[in-house]
């Protein structure tokens, strides 16, 4: 789905984020991993942030020394930025680069997506070599995100680009509507079970069991509402006739 898609991390600072972001390419359907000159690449403390399910992307990640290195190959390259003043201008939100990305990697192309040091970013002069550049919005209060964070979001809106039908998640099992004669019944254990609590009174059941009949007329009760509910009342009704009303 994302066979030609890469990651780029320029001289990540922590071990642990390598490790995250492995673990956030694997969610999102990347696995290639590009590494360029990082600080410390101990992957003993890389692996268990990758977890066991994605140590595979870490350990076949590749290591070069220089951006040009992990650029080359590839037909675009898309930088990310926090810093969206001086020169940077039409910056792409995650989405739109979701859409560019999808086309070039329809039409053929290999896609680089490019991720700067934790604590700096990406120089102008680093983002030249970019095809064009994409920001996060945050809030005011917190603008800087976790470099796991920031790559999961961008590829979360790469893959949903990818699919080629929208992802909908499954839903609870539809139930069956309740028929009149199953209503009825419920209305009948229900009228038993407020008499037995002493909720309705002797004199005129029916009739305050109106509004409780009008109740369900608003709602389109389901056959396991309707279990539900006549357990209720079988329960309801072992209580008093074990314990008595009073209690």
């Amino acid at each position: 789905m994302l066979d030609d898609l890469a990651v780029i991390l320029f001289r990540p600072k922590y071990p642990e984020n390598i490790g995250s972001v492995a673990r956030a390419c694997l969610n999102m359907g990347v696995s290639q991993l590009i590494l360029v000159a990082p600080y410390n690449l101990d992957l003993d403390k890389a692996r268990p942030l990758a977890t066991s399910h994605a140590r595979h992307i870490l350990d076949t990640a590749r290591v070069v020394n220089t951006l040009a290195e992990a650029v080359d190959g590839f037909t675009a390259v898309y930088g990310t930025t926090a810093r969206t003043g001086g020169w940077r201008k039409g910056i792409m939100s995650p989405a739109t680069l979701a859409g560019t990305v999808d086309e070039r990697l329809r039409s053929g192309g290999r896609v680089a997506i490019l991720f700067g040091p934790e604590d700096t970013g990406l120089t102008n002069d680093e983002t030249s070599i970019c095809s064009g550049l994409m920001t996060i919005p945050t809030s005011r209060e917190g603008t800087s995100l976790n470099l796991a964070q920031a790559v999961v979001v961008v590829l979360y809106e790469c893959f949903k680009r990818a699919l080629d039908t929208p992802f909908t998640p499954d839903g609870p099992p539809e139930e069956r509507a309740t028929t009149v004669q199953e209503q009825e019944a419920l209305f009948e254990n229900l009228r038993e079970t407020l008499l037995a609590i002493d909720f309705l009174k002797d004199d005129n059941p029916d009739y305050w069991m109106l509004p409780v009949r009008r109740f369900f007329a608003k709602i389109n009760l389901r056959r396991n509402e309707f279990n539900l509910l006549m357990g209720v009342c079988r329960q309801v009704q072992w209580f008093v006739d074990k314990y008595g009303p009073k209690k």
